[in-house]
């Protein structure tokens, strides 16, 4: 009987924590009052394996694209990786807040002043050996 409910705790600690990093994964540090995710995920996958995930939010007045770089994907991918996010316009068609960086598990864009246009977030993550970036859905 222990035994069965030692594992019942550990399962329900592991979904704790499993709940609890996606939750912080998607505060804005650069938009304190919130942000709420407009539009599907995308994910992006390197052949057959999942990379990373991208959204779309508001909050602050702003669009903002988030990529978040999955822990599967690290544990087996120790080779530097450059990451990006970027917001674009119907108008644009390119990112008009377009940031990137190396070896980070999430980024946020800058912050585009789009709220009053059709937007989709992007995002990728790549370095020499591999390839996985895509477009979320578009929002008006």
């Amino acid at each position: 009987m222990l035994k069965k409910i030692g594992a019942t705790v550990l399962a329900a600690a592991a979904i704790a924590v499993t709940f609890t990093g996606t939750a912080q994964a998607e505060y804005n540090p650069k938009c304190p009052s919130g942000v709420t995710q407009i539009g599907s995920t995308k994910i992006l996958k390197w052949r057959t394996e999942t990379v990373a995930s991208v959204k779309q939010f508001k909050g602050c007045n702003k669009n903002w694209a988030y990529v978040w770089v999955w822990d599967t994907w690290l544990a087996k991918h120790k080779e530097p990786f450059e990451i990006s996010a970027g917001v674009s316009t119907r108008i644009s068609e390119s990112s008009v807040d377009y940031v990137k960086t190396w070896n980070k598990q999430e980024l946020w864009s800058s912050g585009a002043d789009t709220l009053k246009e059709c937007t989709r977030a992007g995002g990728g993550v790549w370095n020499s050996t591999f390839s996985a970036g895509d477009w979320t859905d578009e929002r008006c």
